[in-house]
């Protein structure tokens, strides 16, 4: 299994081959939120920069931004999202992936945390 990298925001990432990573959003982010509702993902092609706000989860409490985990370009969108916005609530480590990015700079991800490193920061 890949190792998943983490950022402070809540997002995860794993790589899928050596330049394409999935991008999704944690199980701490997704208990924060509370029932999703809505996913607006991003448009296959987009060039997307690290920090970038690039999806949007709506749920019955509140909106949130994810954010660009690193930079790179959209390459496919999770379109099961669009009509189960629930996926993120039910597994959001895995079926609920939000979209895929092949890597510009692979460097950034060192930039990231491991998963002993977001455990800590996402202490309740």
């Amino acid at each position: 299994m890949t190792e998943t990298r983490f950022t402070e925001e809540h997002e995860w990432l794993r790589m899928e081959s050596d330049d394409v990573a999935i991008i999704g959003i944690t199980d701490y982010a997704q208990d924060q939120l509370g029932d999703v509702v809505y996913v607006e993902l991003p448009k296959v092609g987009a060039d997307i920069t690290r920090g970038d706000a690039v999806a949007v989860v709506e749920s019955v409490k509140a909106a949130a931004d994810v954010k660009a985990p690193v930079s790179g370009r959209v390459v496919e969108v999770n379109e099961a999202l669009s009509g189960q916005p629930e996926l993120v609530n039910e597994d959001p480590s895995d079926r609920a992936w939000f979209y895929k990015v092949q890597l510009a700079d692979k460097g950034e991800l060192s930039e990231l945390m491991d998963e002993n490193a977001y455990r800590e920061i996402s202490k309740k």
